[in-house]
């Protein structure tokens, strides 16, 4: 796995980190928007979003003596592209385990109609019912 990647992934593996990325996905907030809506104090936030930030999935621009913080979207599209990778080879896979499923399927059955499976039955006895 990419290194760039990996540490993207860590950033999100964290509870809050995630809440503070989440609400910052749906509105560009500052570091006091971002506390009151969480039980960490301000320079929680603040330690959070540099750790976000470093991971390349935030950034911030200024705003009169304020920094919003909104998501980066170069960071996302390589967390998408990755997820999207990962999508192509489970259905690829699970392509193949169908495909190969169903040649194995095909192979007993033609061999089971070779072994008289399929023959025409014989009549029965006389007198059994």
């Amino acid at each position: 796995m990419n290194a760039y990647i990996k540490n993207r992934l860590t950033a999100l593996g964290d509870p809050t980190r995630l809440a503070i990325f989440e609400m910052i996905g749906a509105n560009p907030r500052a570091v006091h928007e971002l506390a009151a809506g969480l039980p960490v104090s301000r320079p929680a936030v603040s330690q959070h979003l540099r750790v976000l930030k470093n991971a390349g999935l935030v950034r911030d621009r200024r705003l009169g003596t304020q920094r919003i913080y909104e998501l980066d979207a170069n960071g996302i599209a390589l967390l998408r592209d990755h997820f999207a990778q990962l999508w192509d080879k489970a259905l690829a896979a699970f392509q193949k385990a169908a495909e190969d499923k169903y040649k194995k399927e095909k192979q007993n059955d033609s061999g089971n109609r070779t072994n008289g499976r399929h023959r025409k039955k014989k009549p029965a006895p006389k007198g059994a019912h």
